[in-house]
């Protein structure tokens, strides 16, 4: 199985889950949206479709003579956990920032 930073290394993979995170779309959508977009056929969306059902990404459920394509979110806990490793460096940093910012307008009140 591919690494997901693998799958979402790809521009076209990552336009297509952006769509899927905002709805459920079918392949001719996503088709239509992703070969204005990037200029490719439509095999080569449905393989970039293909490569994301696989890989657990995205999930596709026959409706009548169409797919209907989803984010399966599941997927991204892998994600989530490589980032996790990364978010106690900036996360004091943000928390010392946002102490900051308050400080200041606490200051600027005072001075009114």
């Amino acid at each position: 199985m591919m690494h997901a930073f693998d799958i979402l290394g790809d521009p076209v993979r990552r336009r297509i889950l952006e769509l899927l995170a905002d709805r459920i779309c079918s392949s001719g959508d996503i088709v239509e949206v992703i070969s204005a977009e990037f200029g490719i056929s439509q095999p080569a969306v449905s393989q970039h479709l293909r490569v994301l059902r696989d890989s657990g990404f995205a999930t596709a459920q026959p409706d009548g003579r169409r797919r209907l394509y989803a984010v399966a979110p599941e997927r991204f806990d892998e994600i989530d956990a490589w980032v996790q490793r990364f978010r106690r460096t900036w996360e004091p940093k943000f928390e010392a920032l946002a102490t900051e910012v308050a400080r200041g307008k606490k200051e600027r009140r005072s001075e009114d």
